[in-house]
């Protein structure tokens, strides 16, 4: 019987006064985070929420993110993470597909009003009974009439809760992921899963407890960021600097000003710090306090490995993994030199093999196949998706749908993602997805969607659009209308009217003739 809470626990009891979170002048103790994410647990069992309801989250890099996410979990209850781009008929999905509740929603910014779309979308999902509002002020009063603030429902509340304990198996975190074709599914991680995860990071990374300082750029609704930063960190009472929006410049002032030692990003992101690099920057205080830099996403450049450790001192090591695997299955070898391009070898307690389309192993140096994981780190399914999960599971192996090689050595190597998924700027973009949501316009016979190479981002996306017959619409107006219908990291910047696509012999689009 465990708790994924214990991260948090154990660091607040042997660590009380060491920073957990920073974020500009507010600084919040590991005494004081245990105490709120209490507060939060004791709301939610008094509200009814019992052991493993889920408990929908939307919040951005913000000290409420890891207080309401231990909060719920403490309340023996399953968290629900959404990405805080989602209008309101996405949230709505979400809500309704995971079975939510309750909802817990950061109010946002007159640019990203993240609670007045989380209001919509809870408005939509008659099963979610509970809505609170997480305001910049914890004392101000609702700006949404109708929504109760969790400031107002948390206060006076007691800062003591005992966990709730549950078997290890049991789901703890349910993160969304598209998959390559419909709708967004559910990954069911567990308690287990995810403490493994996390203390497996740790065991990679030589992190020590008390003494590492984390630069929180990556999204904490995203595995990524809250496996390798958050419950890695926590886990270590490591203190966790917050930047709410990845910004290049206040991103080098933070690793200056706070001696950060860790540092997580994607490849655009150290792109950008490179870039960032003025004359007023103290390169070499960065460079004394880096201790670990760590990249996955998309493979980085080699020049940018270069630049890195020229300016950081630090060789970056790259990893690999997917929401499916909690996330981490490979990364680099931190006691080898780094091999370019590949996403290194598996970690403790984690098996990669190649696969044909029947699950056959793929033997032989450099022979490419669908990689295949078995280990502590696999999902324990798609919620409420028994045909889809058993599509990807058999016998404990995970298949990934990246298609790979491996050297003679045993690292991996990506040599073509998952069919047509789209990466922007680290978000998972899925082409079918946003097809769907094109072809509802009343203009839009048929649409599809691919990625083009974008200089900063990665790829970005591009529509190709055939109208109704009679119907008229500009590419700049589908552009605007997809900016209201889709969140900021999907809708597509670019989108090209023609007449015909082209397609196959059995009149399957033929994607690969577009670009």
């Amino acid at each position: 019987m465990l708790n994924l809470s214990v991260l948090l626990e154990d660091s607040a009891r042997n660590y009380p006064e060491r920073a957990a979170v920073v974020l500009g002048g507010q600084r919040l103790t590991y005494a004081q985070v245990e105490a709120a994410a209490n507060q939060v647990a004791g709301l939610l069992v008094e509200r009814g929420i019992r052991p493993g309801d889920k408990v929908a989250l939307s919040c951005p890099n913000l000290p409420y993110f890891p207080i309401a996410y231990y909060g719920i979990l403490k309340a023996g209850a399953v968290v629900v993470p959404l990405n805080v781009l989602l209008k309101g008929r996405e949230i709505a999905y979400h809500l309704s597909d995971s079975e939510a509740r309750a909802y817990l929603c950061f109010q946002g910014t007159p640019e990203l009003p993240m609670g007045t779309e989380g209001w919509s979308g809870f408005g939509e999902t008659p099963g979610c009974e509970h809505f609170f509002l997480i305001t910049a002020d914890p004392a101000a009063a609702s700006p949404i009439e109708g929504a109760e603030t969790l400031g107002t429902a948390l206060a006076g509340r007691s800062p003591v809760f005992e966990p709730v304990l549950l078997p290890e198996t049991d789901p703890a975190v349910i993160l969304y992921t598209s998959g390559t074709t419909g709708q967004a599914k559910g990954a069911e991680l567990s308690h287990a899963n995810l403490i493994l995860n996390a203390l497996t990071c740790n065991r990679l990374f030589g992190s020590k407890p008390g003494t590492d300082t984390h630069l929180l750029v990556l999204p904490l609704f995203h595995s990524f960021g809250s496996t390798v930063n958050m419950n890695a960190g926590f886990a270590t009472a490591s203190t966790l600097v917050l930047l709410p929006r990845f910004d290049a410049a206040a991103a080098v002032k933070l690793l200056e000003s706070e001696n950060v030692t860790f540092f997580a990003g994607v490849p655009t992101m150290y792109w950008g710090l490179l870039n960032a690099l003025t004359d007023e920057v103290d390169v070499a205080r960065i460079a004394s306090n880096m201790r670990i830099a760590v990249s996955g996403g998309s493979s980085l450049p080699v020049e940018i490995i270069r630049e890195v450790k020229e300016r950081f001192g630090v060789t970056i090591l790259e990893g690999y993994g997917l929401s499916e695997t909690s996330p981490v299955a490979t990364f680099s070898d931190p006691d080898s030199d780094p091999r370019p391009g590949s996403i290194g070898i598996p970690v403790w307690g984690v098996e990669l093999k190649l696969i044909d389309e029947s699950w056959n192993t793929v033997e032989g140096t450099d022979e490419i196949g669908e990689i295949a994981i078995r280990g502590h780190n696999i999902m324990r399914g798609y919620y409420n998706r028994a045909e889809a999960t058993a599509e990807v599971m058999r016998d404990g192996w995970f298949r990934s749908g990246d298609l790979a090689r491996r050297d003679k050595d045993g690292f991996y190597y990506i040599v073509d993602r998952a069919k047509d998924m789209i990466i922007r700027g680290g978000f998972n973009v899925y082409p079918r997805e946003i097809e769907e949501v094109l072809i509802t316009h009343e203009a839009v016979s048929l649409a599809a969607v691919i990625g083009v190479p974008h200089p900063s981002h990665g790829e970005e996306i591009k529509a190709f659009v055939i109208l109704k017959e009679g119907a008229s619409v500009t590419g700049d107006e589908l552009i605007a209308w997809g900016r209201e219908q889709m969140a900021a990291y999907k809708y597509p910047r670019i989108v090209s009217i023609v007449d015909a696509l082209p397609m196959t012999a059995t009149g399957k689009l033929l994607k690969r003739a577009l670009s």
